[in-house]
Parts: structure tokens; sequence; C-alpha cells
């Protein structure tokens, strides 16, 4: 009766924790969507300007497009209608492109998620083979690597992008210069936006291995015959993947801050090239949907960093 009990107290847990999850990750969409829907209030210049553009402008042109979008309501009943379109998955309509938003970033997000996976499992891969190799060794080659690890966390991602542009592109002509044709042409932009995670997540997992090597449990693997590189494996590995998963939420934003720019640098299309040229030309509906797209993707990643931690460490599911 007691083990039943005790079985129903950790699902009510695990439920609880589930729906308190669900509640600040709609509460950050929702801190989102009112954060950008204020800076379309507030942003300089006039709406009616901006949707006139550059053609005919009449008092009668001016009325029809003031009606046309509801700028006449008063501003509460515009906010509240904007969020209903959201919940009803309407991102309204670019004023530039006179399309809708939704169809604006479905046709640029598969180029920018291909780079943004590519750079993360770059950086990953590095840091990886890194942490495995100077772990535990020489003075030397410890500071060799921290160094190479601070220089890639220093450099901004343009920087490199430019060095990179310039050795293998220009000087070298293995890789093309801009766009997004084939695998070649995604090599530089993914080490670009790579390089600086592989140093950041590089110096936290070898230094979580180093602390692991140094526990209890590692001095007993050895004692039954265990050798260091099957130690690493099974065990220290394991426990240095807490702190290195926690970094992921970091290198989320990074990535699609970083994407802006890359884009912009090595020509190819995306939600950067889009994100920047809408802010340009100050078409708040495509900014206020990359803002709202950019805080889904980091409640999906906090959710799943959740599971991830179940997952590596039990002591949590405890």
């Amino acid at each position: 009766m007691t083990g039943r009990l005790a079985a129903l107290a950790r699902l009510g847990a695990v439920r609880l924790g589930v729906v308190r999850r669900l509640g600040t990750g709609l509460a950050v969409l929702w801190a989102a969507a009112t954060a950008s829907y204020v800076a379309l209030q507030i942003a300089p210049g006039d709406t009616v300007d901006i949707l006139v553009g550059d053609g005919a402008d009449t008092p009668e042109i001016r009325a029809a497009i003031i009606k046309e979008w509801g700028l006449d309501r008063p501003e509460i009943v515009q906010y509240l209608a904007y969020l209903w379109r959201l919940l009803h998955g309407d991102l309204g309509r670019s004023y530039q492109l006179q399309r809708g938003v939704g169809e604006v970033l479905a046709t640029q997000i598969a180029p920018t998620v291909q780079l943004t996976l590519a750079a993360a499992a770059t950086g990953v891969t590095l840091a990886v083979v890194i942490a495995l190799a100077t772990a535990g060794r020489g003075r030397a080659a410890r500071g060799v690597a921290s160094a190479a690890e601070l220089v890639a966390v220093s450099v901004p991602p343009f920087l490199i992008g430019i060095v990179l542009l310039a050795v293998f592109s220009f000087t070298l002509g293995w890789f093309p210069v801009s766009g997004a044709q084939g695998p070649p042409a995604l090599v530089l932009p993914a080490l670009a936006l790579g390089l600086p995670i592989a140093g950041v997540l590089g110096q936290v997992l070898r230094g979580g291995l180093e602390r692991a090597l140094e526990q209890p449990f590692a001095v007993t693997a050895r004692a039954r015959g265990l050798t260091e590189r099957a130690l690493v494996a099974r065990h220290a590995l394991r426990h240095a993947l807490i702190p290195a998963v926690t970094l992921a939420g970091w290198f989320t934003g990074t990535l699609l801050g970083g994407a802006v720019i890359t884009e912009a640098l090595f020509g190819r299309p995306g939600l950067g090239r889009v994100a920047m040229e809408a802010v340009t030309g100050r078409d708040m509906p495509v900014v206020m949907a990359v803002v709202l797209l950019s805080a889904l993707v980091h409640v999906t990643i906090s959710t799943l960093l959740d599971l991830a931690y179940r997952a590596i460490d039990p002591r949590i599911r405890g």
C-alpha cells in the first residue's frame, strides 16, 4: 500500500512538473508576442506611410488602408485581435511583400534549419573530440586546447567567416563564396557558427571530465581493471554532460542570432536574411513573427533539456 501511494505521489509530481513547464512556456510565448506588439506600436514612423510605400498617396488610399488593416480601432482591440489571430495560427501579412507572414517564413526556414543543425553538429563534435583528447592529459596539451578554445570564443562568427572565406574560398578555391547549392556551400557557414560553440562546450566538457575522473567511482572502476578509455566512455562522459547540456539553451540563441549575420555574409537564403530585410524595411509583422518563432524554439529546447537531464542523470528522476 505504501509503495502504491509513493508511486502515485511520484506520478502526481511528474504531472505537476509537466503542467508547470507548459504554463511557463505559454507565459514566455505570450511575453514575446506582447513585447513584439509593443515594439510595433512604438517603432518610429507611421504604419500607413510604410504600407503606402512608393505608391500613390492620396487621402482616399490612406483611408482604405486604415480600414483594411483595422488601424482605426482602439489599441487594446487591435492587441486582442492580434492575440486571437496568433491563437489561430495567423501571423499577419507582410507590409513589403503583401503576402502572408507564415508563407514568407515557410519558404525560408529550411535553409536556416539546415545551417543551424550543421553548425550545432560541428560545434558539439569538435567539443567532444577536443575534450576527450585533452582531459587528464599533460599541461601542454591542455594549454594548447584552452588557447584555441579561447580564440574561438572571443572572435565573432562574422570575423571567423571572413577569415574562412579569404583562405578557403578566395585563396584555395575549395568552397563556393556564396549561395546554398550543395553540401560544399554549407561547410564554411557551419564552421563559422560552430567554432564558438565548440570553444565553450570544449572547456565545459573537459572540466567536467577531469572532475569526474577524480571521483570515488572512477577509482573503484580503475581498481576493477577498467581501462581509462572505457572509464571515460562508460562513466565519466555521462557525468560531464550535465553542465554541457545546460549550455544547449545558450548556444541555441547563439545559433539563431549568428544565423542573421552569417547568412548575409555567405549570401545564403534563410530566416536571417528575411529578418534583416524586414528590420531595415520596417516590415514589423515579419519581425514579430521571427521573434515569436525564436521564443518557440527556446521553449521547445528548454523542455527537451528537462527530458535530457532525466535520461542522463537518474538521480534527477528520483
